[in-house]
């Protein structure tokens, strides 16, 4: 295991489904509860049933509620309350979490602040191993005159052998934007840089006991009738091995 790993949620036992994670600015059973009135009222979900359900600590037990993971649509979401006024989002897609549409779309239509956080390890060597990213991506109200909602993006990725860094939206003033110009991309946007960024934000997201306060749970919405099609599923050892982790 890499020293980066080690500074990852849960060691990142949990990859892929926590390498990418949304968080909302909402409650958690709230966040949950306008989720699923929203999929109720797509025309995709006609003959389906989504149900919201509590689900109790402690975080990797509460994790294990999206069990198996789909290679097909997308069953099973988990909202999870933190030690602030933010809500983790994954989902149970066997190739990991997809966060920016549904941050994306339930930032505007609840006018709150959303986000999407990626960290994977660069561990590629030869055809094993995982390209590297680090991004944030912050969603906000529907703005005036933009086709998208999106207030601030920082990203660095390892795009098929090359590291590549984009940014877009004005800086938050806590960045450090003279870091941007460092002659060797991959330092222009590091692990570090995200976590501090997030902290100015309001968010430990690395930290187990960030999430699922004392007296809290989090919040399973499933969505249950006839997948078409329905996928393969798969254990979280067969995902992981499958994703080289």
């Amino acid at each position: 295991m890499t020293q980066e790993m080690q500074r990852l949620l849960l060691e990142d036992r949990w990859a892929p489904v926590t390498s990418e994670m949304g968080f909302l600015e909402l409650g958690a059973e709230q966040a949950a509860q306008a989720f699923a009135t929203w999929q109720r009222g797509l025309a995709t979900s006609r003959g389906f049933t989504i149900e919201v359900l509590p689900v109790a600590g402690p975080l990797e037990p509460a994790l294990s509620h999206l069990l198996p993971l789909s290679g097909g649509e997308t069953q099973r979401r988990l909202f999870i309350p933190t030690r602030s006024a933010w809500t983790a989002y994954v989902t149970n897609q066997w190739t990991g979490t997809d966060a920016a549409s549904a941050m994306s779309v339930m930032a505007r239509r609840l006018s709150i602040r959303g986000l999407r956080v990626v960290a994977v390890p660069h561990t590629l060597r030869g055809d094993r191993g995982r390209y590297g990213a680090v991004m944030l991506d912050v969603f906000g109200p529907q703005q005036p005159g933009k086709l998208n909602n999106y207030v601030r993006a920082v990203e660095v990725a390892n795009d098929g052998g090359h590291w590549v860094f984009e940014q877009s939206g004005e800086p938050f003033p806590f960045e450090q934007v003279k870091q941007y110009q460092a002659r060797r991309v991959r330092d222009r946007f590091t692990f570090e840089m995200l976590k501090d960024y997030l902290r100015h934000l309001g968010l430990s997201p690395f930290e187990e006991d960030f999430y699922l306060p004392s007296g809290s749970c989090a919040w399973l919405v499933q969505k249950t009738g006839p997948f078409t099609p329905t996928g393969p599923e798969y254990t979280l050892e067969e995902a992981r091995a499958a994703h080289v982790l």
